[in-house]
């Protein structure tokens, strides 16, 4: 049985033009993601689809595991084959789950299955995936360039040594493969590992690190390294957004406890957290860097799980906690210390949408690209679904200026994850179009046809300033 038309998601007449006439032939800029830039470089084939697909997508777990299946089947022992098809078996069940539009798209775009996937045809399925896969065409690089993929963004730790996107720029690959700086184990002072990381950090800037001037120093050396390696872009992580100054001496003595091996307070945490993204805000707009900040997970609510096998597996949340005047008092600090970057925001609890889109408004300023320079970002993770994303397009419509969005990214590790660009786009399409239809905007279709195109594609790249 087909489930897709050429018309999926896309519920009104000028909705489906903006899709067909503009979104649908735009290239993508996936300007956050976590591909692995070794994979890129090497571009060995996939081994099977369910690699692709359940090797470490920790989404389609959590979903297996809510449909009961043993634990055997999702990361363990099983074969190949018996994870594809218990995850087959779970795929009818995901009604209204962005997962079961995924992988049929994915089915759909890359391998032309247009089936819907389940128990009965998961051998078939199965082996005309793997049958594929194995072409030569097939591999990592072949999968970015058939989904019209421009550049990428991975996400590195400081201390990455960038080898393989050196060899990568070397090699001629058509598309860009850009590193972002994600400083989150300089940051995370709170962690056992921070000492041990510190040591490591000491090692790949080539400094003494003993206090909090030291880190800055190290850091900076790091981002210097990324900026000579086509960094544009920096990335971190908050549970909640901090705010508690602190002097520079005070700081010092933190850094040297906790390296001392010695425990230290929230309050020490917090301020240290503090006065080293307002740092680190100077650094990336001296060199006219974007900032991404990503807030308001639980991670590892479940210690059995985490004990069991590691972070990243499905074991995350939203969080819930309040930190509206905090960022509002960090990005005004940011501003005073001549250290506001252009900032896109992206909160996991929907409850954020509203204070920081207008939070956000308060420190817009004159640009020459005529961007609106600090961003709601789009709906991510566990709000990427189609409610998530037209709750986020309402609010930053509602508050702000649509045609400056940013746009949708796929902050995946998989190859087959650019059809939810698509997904975004038509979801997008349809959301304008309703406006349209409903008498709430002209029916300008060049104005708004331009509009498309800018949010899927042109604005990213003004904003990110990557030169394609």
């Amino acid at each position: 049985m087909k489930f897709m038309t050429e018309d999926f998601m896309l519920h009104n007449d000028f909705g489906k033009k903006l899709y067909h006439n503009y979104a649908a032939k735009m290239p993508i800029f996936d300007f956050h993601c976590h591909l692995e830039a070794k994979e890129i470089y090497e571009n060995k084939n996939i081994p099977s689809i369910t690699e692709a697909w359940l090797g470490g997508d920790h989404y389609k777990w959590r979903m297996m595991r809510a449909c009961g299946v043993d634990e055997k089947y999702i990361t363990g022992d099983a074969t190949d084959f018996e994870k594809f098809e218990k995850y087959a078996e779970v795929m009818p069940n995901l009604i209204g789950n962005p997962i079961y539009h995924w992988t049929h798209l994915e089915l759909k775009n890359f391998f032309g299955i247009e089936e819907c996937l389940n128990k009965e045809n998961a051998r078939e399925i199965f082996d005309k995936c793997n049958e594929i896969l194995a072409k030569d065409e097939f591999r990592p690089r072949g999968l970015i360039e058939m989904s019209k993929v421009a550049a990428v963004c991975t996400t590195n730790d400081p201390i990455d040594d960038l080898k393989y996107h050196e060899l990568i720029a070397k090699d001629n690959f058509k598309v860009k493969v850009l590193p972002a700086f994600r400083p989150d184990n300089a940051l995370y002072i709170e962690k056992e590992s921070y000492a041990s990381y510190i040591e490591s950090l000491a090692k790949a800037s080539g400094l003494s690190i003993k206090n909090f001037e030291d880190v800055k120093k190290a850091l900076k050396a790091r981002i210097d390294f990324f900026d000579k390696h086509g960094a544009k872009a920096s990335d971190q992580a908050f549970k909640y957004i901090p705010y508690r100054r602190l002097d520079e001496e005070s700081l010092n003595k933190i850094v040297e406890k906790k390296l001392a091996g010695n425990p230290i307070s929230l309050e020490e945490e917090e301020a240290y957290k503090t006065e080293l993204i307002i740092f680190l805000a100077s650094q990336y707009k001296k060199l006219d860097w974007a900032m991404e900040i990503h807030v308001g997970v639980i991670r590892n609510n479940s210690k059995v799980l985490f004990e069991k096998l590691g972070a990243d597996v499905g074991g995350d949340s939203q969080n819930d906690l309040n930190f509206a005047e905090n960022l509002a008092n960090l990005l005004s600090d940011f501003e005073e210390n001549d250290g506001l970057p252009r900032t896109v925001i992206f909160p996991l609890n929907p409850k954020d949408h509203f204070p920081i889109a207008t939070i956000g408004g308060s420190f817009n300023r004159a640009n020459p690209d005529n961007m609106q320079n600090i961003q709601l970002g789009t709906a991510w993770w566990h709000l990427d679904h189609k409610d998530g994303m037209i709750e986020q397009l309402k609010v930053f419509s509602s508050v702000g200026v649509l045609s400056k969005f940013i746009g949708m990214l796929t902050d995946s590790r998989s190859f087959l994850s650019y059809p939810r660009h698509e997904y975004f786009r038509r979801i997008l399409c349809n959301f304008i179009g309703d406006l349209v239809e409903k008498g709430e905007y002209p029916a300008d279709e060049k104005f708004l046809g331009k509009v498309i195109e800018d949010i899927c594609f042109n604005n990213a790249t003004k904003y990110i300033k990557i030169d394609l």
